[in-house]
């Protein structure tokens, strides 16, 4: 007896040391941008109540077994930036607001893990929604002290040596104020990157690339993937590229690291406009849910880990009364931004447009008025509002972090989150835990609270890095 004890503590041993040693090959780094605890919460409340149930539904990545909260200040304030945020995650270290992967001092660079896992000899690809020079995937190839140095940050994608770059465009390609400095796009082919526009040219011209930066087609905005919900069939999506980068990075034998950014979660909650914001968070979970079938047919050796930045908009599940219509979501068609394109081209189109007319519009694209109905007061705010657009022949605005809409757009969007019983408390970021969430390899490590750089540290050891 006491030898088959000892038998059996020992082949514990030897496969808890075995399984301490396991590594993950194959690394998933999911970033929603923007996206807290509740952002997330509401997308899933939205599906129960699609389907006519109280309650939430789970996400792909909601059903991950291991969850935690991080904390997600920066050095020099309690609310961080993207750029802060992003460094943290891809390095981490935390550092100043604005700063992209270097020191707060802003004398060194900060090694990423994403450099890291190339040093090993793993392949690496870098995927957004938003442009490639972005605050958050920048802080995963390039260092800089600004944000906004979209041209320098644009020089640094070489020199990375990644395999797989995706996203919408960049912003600067040329430097405006030195004619002498090269084209970004000269200096990408000049190193071997193939840069490729939309997926149908992608699936001709990616077979023999050695390396590739898959953006959208000529003609499409550079600045970000259209929304979720404004999107043409033509647009490149988040889950698409996904896919791609999956592919492409897997066809290497080299084991891969991935950072996969939802990064328009930002922009609508900067613009209170919860219908998006779903989803927006719905179509990340398109993406992680391809690498959830990925690791499927590799449990052993992957790793998935999904978390945020930093919360945006102060969202708010509940104004007034215990209850929740997220249900009216399900009518809504267009983004705010979208709205607005829409109102403006109205009343180009039609300079005495009816308010029966207009309300008809706005029940089309929104639901507002059909199913559901602002109440006296939100109704008279919208028609005083379209009655003085008509009265001027025109619009007054309104500008948030990534947009300048129409006033009368981002009021109806208002009232229909009011009528939903959403609330905002913000148009800029907050200081709000971010969720985590992960399976795979090591993914036990990713419970309870940590502070943001505790996540890269934890997947650069479970990874070997």
């Amino acid at each position: 007896m006491k030898r088959n004890l000892s038998l059996l503590v020992s082949l514990f041993l030897f496969i808890s040391v075995f399984a301490s040693n396991e590594k993950a090959k194959y690394v998933f780094y999911f970033i929603g941008d923007g996206m807290g605890l509740n952002q997330v919460v509401m997308t899933e409340m939205f599906l129960a109540q699609k389907e006519g149930k109280i309650g939430a539904e789970n996400l792909c990545f909601t059903s991950f077994p291991y969850t935690g909260l991080a904390r997600t200040y920066s050095t020099d304030n309690s609310i961080t930036d993207s750029a802060a945020g992003g460094t943290a995650l891809a390095t981490g270290v935390k550092t100043k607001n604005g700063t992209i992967s270097m020191d707060r001092e802003h004398k060194k660079p900060l090694k990423t893990i994403a450099e890291r896992a190339k040093e090993k000899g793993n392949a690496v690809g870098i995927l957004t929604s938003v442009s490639v020079d972005h605050a958050t995937p920048a802080s995963f190839y390039a260092h800089t002290p600004s944000r906004g140095m979209y041209y320098e940050i644009g020089t640094f994608l070489p020199k990375s040596d990644f395999d797989f770059f995706a996203g919408s465009g960049f912003i600067s390609p040329d430097k405006k104020d030195d004619k002498s400095k090269q084209n970004l796009f000269t200096l990408f082919k000049d190193n071997n990157y193939k840069v490729i526009r939309g997926i149908k040219k992608y699936d001709k011209k990616s077979v023999e690339a050695d390396k590739v930066i898959l953006i959208q087609k000529e003609g499409k905005p550079i600045d970000s993937f259209p929304f979720a919900i404004d999107r043409d069939d033509d647009d490149l999506t988040l889950a698409q590229v996904t896919e791609k980068g999956i592919d492409f990075l897997s066809k290497k034998n080299k084991g891969f690291f991935m950072m996969v950014e939802g990064g328009k979660i930002d922009w609508s909650s900067h613009s209170n406009d919860a219908g998006t914001t779903i989803y927006e968070v719905l179509d990340m979970d398109k993406a992680v849910a391809l690498a959830y079938e990925f690791y499927k047919q590799k449990p052993d050796s992957t790793l998935i880990v999904v978390t945020a930045d930093h919360e945006t908009g102060g969202l708010g599940l509940g104004v007034q009364g215990y209850t929740l219509m997220f249900d009216n979501f399900n009518s809504q068609k267009l983004s705010q931004s979208g709205l607005s394109k829409a109102i403006f081209k109205l009343f180009k189109e039609e300079k005495n447009i009816s308010w029966d007319k207009f309300k008809n519009f706005i029940e089309e694209k929104t639901g507002l008025w059909g199913g559901f109905k602002p109440d006296e007061n939100q109704e008279k705010a919208i028609r005083d509002s379209f009655e003085n657009a008509i009265k001027k022949r025109e619009q007054e605005k309104t500008k948030t972090e990534y947009s300048e809409d129409s006033a009368l757009a981002s009021l109806i969007i208002k009232t229909i989150n009011r009528v939903s019983k959403v609330g905002w408390t913000s148009d800029t970021h907050t200081a709000s835990y971010v969720p985590v969430y992960a399976i795979g390899v090591g993914a036990d490590q990713f419970s309870g609270i940590m502070e943001n750089v505790d996540i890269p540290n934890k997947v650069a050891e479970i990874a070997g890095y």
